[in-house]
């Protein structure tokens, strides 16, 4: 007597498309903020005391400070918390990361890479948007006569800001396979971004030949952006920043989720 087995149709579902997609994007951003917690808390503190002390220490340099200086330092402190965030402290996580064997786990989770890099974005801004908002308050609050002048611009400003300043902070931390370099090549940048880029002081007050190199990179594209937005100074070439901006993030975006798929 012969038995003939049947076999039921296996359904096999392809992991890509739009849902996939938002389910790993959403499964990044929980992964991250639980095991992250403490760390974040911890960010945010730092920011914050960060922020508040650049707005409230230049003013130590001034018997009576003029306003057009406060207003250059409080609406460049900004850029510098989403910065530190996402472009410094980030990749200084993912060297701590590889140090302790858990890089290779967490990027070899089944998740698209622009998912896992946009989950990363959203964590950043988390991490450095209360910062922003608490610095600002403390430099109207100490400052009388603030000449702030918030326009509906701020939002696209702060948010392409912290993009590239985390894209820059991604490229940096996954093409580097060695934690300490990683570390030695963010501290060069804390220092570069204070000393040589136009951020808390004018690019007027640089060499010609420094502002021009400055023009090509975007940090003093982004503290452009954002000072545009928080008051009604006068600036030339808005259009260029945002574009100069974009170009560095996405192409960063493009570097880093590169680097995610060669290290899975």
């Amino acid at each position: 007597m012969t038995t003939t087995a049947t076999l039921a149709p296996v359904s096999l579902e392809l992991r890509t498309g739009p849902r996939h997609w938002w389910a790993g994007f959403r499964s990044m951003i929980t992964w991250h903020l639980v095991s992250l917690r403490l760390w974040l808390v911890l960010l945010a503190v730092v920011q914050v005391l960060s922020g508040v002390g650049f707005v409230l220490g230049f003013g130590l340099f001034f018997e009576q400070i003029p306003l057009s200086v406060t207003l250059f330092v409080s609406t460049g402190v900004p850029v510098v918390n989403l910065v530190m965030t996402g472009m410094v402290l980030g990749p200084q996580l993912v060297a701590d990361q590889k140090a302790s064997h858990s890089f290779d786990f967490i990027h070899s989770l089944p998740v698209p890479h622009t998912a896992s890099a946009a989950a990363w974005y959203v964590v950043c801004l988390i991490g450095g948007l209360p910062a922003v908002a608490v610095s600002l308050a403390v430099a109207v609050w100490r400052y009388d006569g603030l000449p702030l002048a918030v326009t509906p611009d701020v939002a696209p400003a702060l948010l392409l800001t912290a993009f590239t300043g985390t894209m820059v902070g991604l490229a940096v931390a996954h093409a580097i396979t060695s934690p300490m370099v990683t570390r030695l090549v963010t501290q060069v940048l804390v220092f570069a971004m204070f000393a040589f880029t136009p951020i808390l002081f004018p690019v007027e007050q640089m060499p010609a030949w420094l502002g021009a190199v400055n023009s090509a990179l975007p940090l003093r594209h982004m503290a452009d952006m954002v000072r545009a937005s928080l008051t009604d100074l006068p600036f030339e070439n808005l259009a260029t920043s945002y574009a100069v901006v974009g170009a560095w993030g996405l192409v960063c975006a493009v570097l880093a989720v590169r680097a995610l798929g060669r290290r899975r």
